[in-house]
């Protein structure tokens, strides 16, 4: 029985990767910052860990304490949307903090068990906004994109020594708190001049047919943890497939 390991599952995207992998009889380790033990079926095969990847001792405690793990899962993160010009340098490096740092952080920790072993797979969840530029939206397509090419460098060091590295990259989905951290967050990141912009935006966000479902990340993950022969990067939803194929 393999073990999971997966950051950021509070909600959204990590807590139904969590669930499918516990459906697939996967011993998975849970994250979050505040645990929570109601969001997940009781089973002898979860273990739910605080973890805020930000923090260097609370990754330092969530690797001692999850023990050896086959997949790590680089799923944590937070949304910001506003206009650069109008955001605090402090809010920018928060954004860094969470969602690149604290993947490579995560990714260095769990490095020497994989190489020990001589196996291993870390799987970095970013973003479809990699693939195709929108605006409102640079320091966190910055953020994502700083993955993107961390993981495809990091992916040829790494082989030599039995451990992969791949990408997921999921597209606008309703049902991750991404909205709701970049509402949050462009209170005051959305001046003026950009108010016309920005209500653009928001309508074409609404208008979107093609979505991405966390099933869909779930399952991309499954792809990458259980198909030796699965691609480095594997976009998840339709959107995101559709951006994919548009180069």
């Amino acid at each position: 029985m393999k073990t999971i390991f997966i950051t950021g599952c509070s909600s959204g995207f990590g807590l139904e990767i969590a669930r499918y992998f516990l459906q697939r009889d996967w011993k998975v380790i849970a994250t979050m910052r505040t645990p929570r033990h109601d969001l997940l079926p009781a089973s002898p095969h979860l273990r739910i860990l605080p973890l805020d990847v930000a923090d260097a001792h609370s990754i330092q405690a969530a690797v001692e304490a999850a023990g050896p793990v086959d997949v790590l899962v680089n799923n944590a993160g937070i949304g910001n949307l506003g206009a650069l010009e109008a955001q605090p340098m402090a809010q920018v490096r928060e954004l860094f903090e969470t969602n690149t740092l604290g993947s490579i952080a995560m990714t260095q920790a769990f490095i020497p068990q994989m190489r020990a072993r001589g196996q291993g797979l870390v799987i970095n969840v970013t973003s479809s906004v990699t693939l195709r530029a929108l605006p409102l939206l640079a320091v966190y397509t910055a953020s994502k994109a700083a993955i993107n090419a961390f993981t495809e460098s990091l992916a040829l060091e790494l082989a030599p020594l039995g451990v992969q590295v791949r990408l997921v990259l999921p597209g606008r989905s309703p049902q991750t708190r991404f909205a709701e951290n970049a509402r949050a967050r462009m209170a005051a990141s959305v001046p003026e001049p950009y108010a016309a912009l920005a209500a653009q935006v928001f309508e074409n966000f609404q208008a979107a047919t093609q979505l991405t479902y966390a099933e869909d990340v779930a399952e991309a993950v499954w792809q990458a943890a259980n198909d030796p022969k699965a691609p480095m990067r594997i976009p998840a939803g339709e959107d995101a497939r559709e951006w994919a194929r548009a180069g």
